[in-house]
């Protein structure tokens, strides 16, 4: 085995032919390669350069171009190629960036679009120097040959990098709390005001009892038969006012056209529909009473069915001798 400073005085394809001729457990080999890591020390160091301001540690990213670099030692052919330093340049640079692209980036970003992250740190810094301020999306595609929506893409990507744990700390104190604690959360109570200013934007329509009788319920907390007392009427009165009063609102709020509904009359097969002439029972109420929208002054006996929850009329013979006449016959 040749001692050290003699084989420090021999050159990068000397070292190199004499370490392919040398086993891989040779005591020898690992000499020499170590001396050629020490010469190209330095080249590392510039690879590293450019990501000096990544979050990545300097030291870590150090490790990773030596490593880089002892690719570049062990594939290096002295007879394809005499300078090493050239070779293993691009080995070390790709290293890094495998090593950015494989290990660091919390979702998975396409190398183009790490590159030109990359590319814009370097003109950043540039054109900061050369316009005494920081440059426009505009001024970095000029620089960089691309678009502006590619310039933002690579800032919004750059942003991804590192994410930080809710659980993390918001300082080094003891104390400190969470960046969780920070964090926003759904407030139910948008979404209830929607719902309130939906349904008030159909209340006005109803008759002014109606209302009353609503807002002495869901906001006063009164029960039925307290607001009978208030209004003077019966229980089962505000029972049917409360069930058509959200059967109407419901009816709006979902856009369904309810037919026991006695809304605005519409153009259209649907509206036509409703408005069918004799026996059809449309939900009209006067004094608290369904009647005929036809005949006014007879009960409709259908309507009457549909209100207390029954089939709107028996099937067959037995349809006779349960109405007895039709609506409005």
């Amino acid at each position: 085995m040749a001692p050290r400073t003699e084989l420090s005085e021999v050159s990068d394809n000397g070292l190199l032919a004499r370490m392919r001729a040398l086993p891989l457990e040779s005591p020898e080999r690992a000499v020499v390669c170590e001396i050629l890591v020490e010469r190209h020390a330095a080249l590392v160091q510039a690879c590293v350069r450019p990501y000096r301001r990544s979050p990545e540690p300097a030291e870590d990213l150090i490790q990773v171009g030596y490593t880089g670099l002892l690719k570049a030692i062990n594939n290096f052919n002295p007879e394809l190629g005499d300078s090493l330093a050239a070779y293993a340049a691009p080995c070390v640079s790709g290293e890094i960036k495998r090593h950015f692209r494989d290990k660091r980036w919390q979702v998975h970003i396409r190398r183009p679009v790490q590159e030109r992250i990359l590319e814009m740190r370097t003109a950043t810094e540039e054109l900061t120097q050369q316009l005494g301020r920081s440059p426009t999306d505009a001024e970095l595609a000029i620089r960089l040959a691309s678009t502006e929506d590619d310039i933002r893409e690579a800032r919004e990507a750059g942003q991804l990098f590192s994410i930080y744990s809710p659980d993390a700390p918001l300082s080094d104190q003891d104390d400190s709390g969470l960046l969780g604690d920070l964090l926003g959360a759904d407030d139910q109570a948008v979404e209830h005001v929607i719902d309130v200013e939906a349904v008030n934007a159909h209340l006005q329509e109803l008759p002014e009892r109606e209302q009353r009788v609503l807002i002495l319920r869901f906001y006063g907390n009164l029960t039925q038969s307290e607001i009978g007392e208030r209004l003077g009427i019966s229980q089962m009165h505000v029972s049917r006012l409360l069930t058509r009063s959200l059967a109407y609102l419901r009816s709006k709020l979902t856009e369904l056209a309810e037919p026991h509904i006695r809304g605005p009359r519409l153009p259209g097969p649907r509206a036509a529909g409703v408005r069918r002439a004799r026996g059809l029972a449309c939900w009209t109420w006067c004094q608290g009473r369904p009647r005929s929208s036809f005949w006014p002054d007879r009960v409709c006996l259908p309507g009457a069915r549909y209100a207390a929850g029954l089939p709107r009329r028996p099937a067959g013979r037995a349809a006779k001798q349960a109405t007895g006449r039709r609506c409005g016959s």
